[in-house]
């Protein structure tokens, strides 16, 4: 069983009733789900995953005034809940997993992830906000949430970011997409400098990864998750394969040894297979940036996009920014 439906079972089982029976003033103004750190929050859970910081388990988040009231009480209630569930251990909680679970404060959640206690960001504010994180405060699953209070902070971060921020993030990944996979990694590979090229097609890749979940409206996950929740996105699927394929592929010298790809020295090297993986991946995002309005330009190079791009940008300060500042 998945991690969100176990957690589920196990508030409906224990959860509700114990709440209810003890807490029966608070109960309409807390929050009850699974949202959060870990695999089974996003969905991702398999059976390695529950080697550690795994088990039925829930979060309770409460209303600063409700948690200085009975937030110790209402732990202790959550702790004394059945050992084992459904033939499975409570989660084990690991020496890095602590607060993921039980009784938390809701501007305290969200402070620790995201540095506020709400979803009331300036424009840079929002530029800066580690994805990731909006992406591990916007999985999981709610349960319970008659007040609101936790979902409609959840719901205003779920709507995406400022349109003019989107923006702004879809140029710089445009402009590192050039020049690390179009550029950069030929260079590496002319001058034998395969360690490097491997760190730019790297870059390439993320970046590549980071362009389909903006141009999705959709948080992309810390590294672990990035190819996993790539699968997932409706829109740009096609590259979801070649990036798979780029992120495995062996880097090869001798496609550079010679060849007519040295004269002139903007032609591509096509006998080297992550060369014209490369090519695909940009001209598909091209294509889609084009269907999308964000760029009339027809420029092979992602690069030359990115100054067109932050013309689409209606604030006056964000616009005026590097390319790629954030």
């Amino acid at each position: 069983m998945k991690g969100l439906d176990l957690a589920e079972r196990f508030y409906e089982a224990h959860g509700r009733s114990m709440i209810s029976h003890l807490f029966p003033r608070h109960e309409s103004r807390m929050a009850v789900g699974l949202v959060g750190q870990g695999s089974e929050c996003f969905g991702y859970d398999d059976d390695l995953s529950t080697d550690h910081d795994f088990g039925p388990s829930f979060c309770i988040w409460l209303m600063p005034d409700d948690y200085r009231m009975i937030g110790p009480t209402l732990q202790q209630a959550y702790d004394a809940l059945p050992a084992v569930f459904l033939g499975v251990p409570v989660r084990r909680t690991g020496a890095h997993g602590t607060g993921r679970v039980g009784v938390l404060e809701i501007g305290t959640f969200y402070r620790n992830q995201i540095g506020r206690p709400d979803a009331s960001f300036s424009l840079r504010e929002w530029l800066r906000i580690p994805e990731y994180r909006l992406a591990t405060v916007t999985n999981g699953r709610i349960f319970h949430d008659p007040a609101q209070k936790f979902s409609g902070i959840r719901n205003a971060l779920l709507d995406f970011y400022p349109e003019d921020v989107r923006i702004k993030k879809i140029a710089a990944r445009a402009v590192v997409m050039g020049q690390s996979g179009q550029y950069n990694y030929a260079r590496c590979m002319r001058r034998g400098e395969t360690g490097a090229a491997q760190l730019a097609l790297a870059e390439f890749v993320q970046s590549s990864i980071s362009m389909v979940f903006l141009l999705n409206k959709k948080y992309m996950p810390f590294y672990k998750w990035m190819h996993r929740a790539l699968r997932d996105l409706p829109l740009l699927g096609a590259v979801s394969p070649l990036l798979d394929e780029l992120s495995v592929s062996k880097i090869d010298p001798a496609f550079w040894n010679e060849g007519d790809w040295q004269k002139p020295t903007t032609l591509l090297n096509r006998q080297d297979r992550i060369v014209d993986i490369i090519e695909t991946v940009c001209l598909t995002m091209k294509a889609e940036l084009q269907a999308c309005g964000l760029t009339d330009s027809n420029d092979d190079f992602m690069a030359a996009h990115g100054g067109e791009i932050l013309q689409r940008i209606g604030d006056r300060d964000l616009r005026s920014m590097h390319v790629l500042e954030e």
